[in-house]
């Protein structure tokens, strides 16, 4: 019997050289839910896609994926595993010289062995869901951010995937492309009984559609809880993330020597002793 959760993430570090990013996270994704993992630019939230992916491997720890522990698996393995996840990238991700029907029907082919009649009907169905059935043959050039994003997300579900990864689905978007394609990540979980993770620094937008929330900070989990919870926590960390308070637990000034040291001064203090 499969588990309740289909991502299972437990006392996970990873670093890059000698600069620690991840140093004990621990998380868990239950399957049907759309779950944000938040933090500020930089934190590590785009590498743990990839460790979930399976692009990385973690130094500690171990990423579970639909029961199996992703880094211990073969090739072979992880390409399938692959298969049932599905991926928008942060800057889009379309291949320039494909039409965006063809950035979609490409993992079909490559995939499946459907015909072409029918690979026709599911990148059509998969372009109507987000709204772009007319744009089917347009070039990525000629895309709008925010189109561009939803095609993204189209090809991002062409195979029906178990689990949809978004990575900054919001980032440098209007208002009206940020609501469009908050109400898309949930409307098409739901109604491809999915799991959705959505990875993003725009608490205002993510919090509009996400069931539960992690925030990391400094490699740990900082906080986690049900959205509405974390709407009206109270911990200092989670009030200067979703309030976006330029200073808190995560300090303004990067540590740092004495002004005065920098520029060579003596202090006040110094001077009168």
């Amino acid at each position: 019997m499969p588990s309740d959760n289909i991502v299972e993430i437990s006392k996970l570090r990873f670093g890059y050289a000698d600069r620690a990013l991840l140093k004990d996270i621990s998380l868990a994704i239950p399957r049907g839910k759309v779950v944000g993992i938040m933090g500020a630019s930089g934190c590590g939230k785009s590498t743990l896609l990839r460790l979930i992916g399976g692009q990385l491997v973690p130094a500690d720890g171990y990423v579970k994926v639909d029961g199996q522990v992703v880094h211990e698996l073969s090739r072979d393995a992880l390409y399938q595993l692959r298969r049932k996840m599905g991926m928008q990238f942060q800057m889009g991700g379309l291949f320039t010289d494909l039409s965006v029907f063809e950035n979609i029907a490409f993992q079909i082919r490559e995939h499946t062995d459907l015909p072409e009649s029918m690979i026709r009907d599911l990148v059509l169905m998969k372009l109507a869901a987000v709204g772009l059935r007319g744009a089917a043959q347009l070039m990525p050039a000629e895309l709008s951010g925010g189109m561009s994003r939803r095609v993204g997300l189209a090809r991002a579900i062409a195979l029906d995937p178990m689990l949809i990864m978004y990575d900054e689905p919001f980032s440098g978007l209007d208002p009206i492309s940020c609501n469009v394609i908050g109400n898309l990540v949930r409307h098409l979980n739901d109604a491809l009984g999915a799991t959705s993770i959505v990875v993003s620094y725009d608490a205002v937008e993510s919090m509009k559609v996400v069931d539960y929330v992690y925030l990391i900070s400094d490699g740990v989990i900082a906080a986690a809880g049900p959205s509405a919870e974390m709407r009206v926590s109270k911990d200092p960390f989670v009030r200067q993330f979703l309030d976006g308070a330029p200073d808190g637990p995560v300090p303004f000034h990067y540590p740092h020597d004495r002004y005065e040291a920098d520029l060579g001064l003596e202090s006040l203090e110094e001077r009168e002793a």
